[in-house]
């Protein structure tokens, strides 16, 4: 006799499952599982609430308080496919009850530490700078548009945490055998040197560094890390790029910092989103402006959704998830990420 298959329930806004599965990864994962998908359901979390009591995953990120939890009497996972770690989960007892709690961050690390290095590119040679200039019929031809120009190969660079993007990244610039520096309180000097970076303090890294890529998550202990007063360490001519969360700033003072050319800076982040148009940013000569789209790539998307399939088919097994970023327990509840809204009212990671 065929054994009923378990239960995936996908509750999955902001995103789509058109977004996150590609047609294949949804065939297979309807081959291997029982699925309700709830996306765009009017009713959804009502249907939630029934499914639950025989839900084996639910993939989404939806309230679960404990008595969510209680009622979901065989859930093993809940794979958060938004990016962050939000307060509407009791992680507690998620944990009590055997339920791992999963997020797509690693699928998103690749598109930004691409794209993180191409800013950085764009900093060292000016590209966007002199491409306004071109167009402006004011473009200066070989040394006179480079006396600023520097090389990424050899520089002194620096890193403001080291997670999944942090280590993406610091692959990406193996070939150009920079001295990298990293600060990460979280981590031990000796993950740091195993994987090939310096361990630094902030200071030595604020003052060290040719160039600066802010990479941290907002915690307790990041929001405002990057006070004026810390960005008025930075050496003169510093390129940083931040593409984490704007929170890990002073945005107003860094902003600022730039239009009095103290550094010049690459922002993919921002504290309020959609950038209202007046936003003194726009104004500033040396600032490369992104609207928050160093991650949210069609390559990115569909990973999470492989990432989904193979670990709940882990956890079926009996085997730990090897593919998403498992919810530490000593971590959640020091996560300040926000959700990021859109013009089109989607969230972006």
């Amino acid at each position: 006799m065929t054994q009923p298959k378990e239960l995936v329930v996908l509750h999955p806004a902001p995103q789509s499952t058109e977004r996150i599965f590609s047609p294949e990864t949804l065939r297979r994962l309807h081959e291997e599982f029982e699925v309700l998908d709830l996306d765009g359901h009017p009713d959804a979390e009502r249907q939630l609430d029934l499914a639950l009591p025989r839900a084996f995953a639910v993939v989404g990120q939806p309230d679960l308080p404990a008595g969510r939890i209680e009622r979901a009497v065989r859930l093993r996972a809940l794979c958060n496919v938004e990016g962050n770690f939000f307060p509407n989960v009791d992680y507690a007892a998620c944990a009590d009850r055997g339920v791992r709690v999963l997020g797509c961050g690693p699928a998103y690390a690749q598109a930004v530490a691409e794209y993180s290095l191409g800013l950085a590119l764009d900093l060292a040679r000016s590209i966007t700078r002199e491409d306004r200039a071109f167009r402006a019929g004011t473009e200066g031809y070989t040394f006179a548009a480079n006396s600023d120009s520097i090389l990424l190969r050899g520089a002194e660079i620096g890193f403001i945490g080291f997670g999944n993007l942090g280590r993406a990244l610091h692959e990406l610039l193996v070939p150009f055998r920079a001295v990298v520096r990293v600060y990460d309180p979280w981590l031990p000097d000796s993950y740091l040197e195993e994987a090939g970076v310096t361990p630094a303090s902030l200071d030595e890294v604020l003052e060290g560094s040719q160039v600066l890529f802010v990479l941290a998550t907002i915690t307790e202990e990041s929001e405002r890390l990057l006070s004026e007063a810390r960005l008025r360490r930075l050496r003169p001519g510093t390129r940083l790029v931040l593409v984490s969360r704007a929170a890990v700033a002073d945005f107003t003072a860094l902003v600022e910092l730039v239009r009095e050319g103290r550094f010049v800076a690459a922002l993919d982040v921002w504290p309020e989103e959609p950038v209202p148009a007046e936003h003194p940013a726009r104004a500033v000569e040396g600032l490369v402006l992104s609207a928050h789209r160093a991650g949210g790539i069609p390559a990115a998307f569909e990973k999470i959704g492989e990432m989904v399939l193979d670990d709940l088919l882990q956890i079926r097994a009996g085997l730990p998830p090897v593919r998403m970023q498992v919810a530490a327990r000593e971590l959640v509840h020091r996560y300040r990420s926000r959700p990021v809204t859109t013009a089109a009212g989607a969230r972006n990671p």
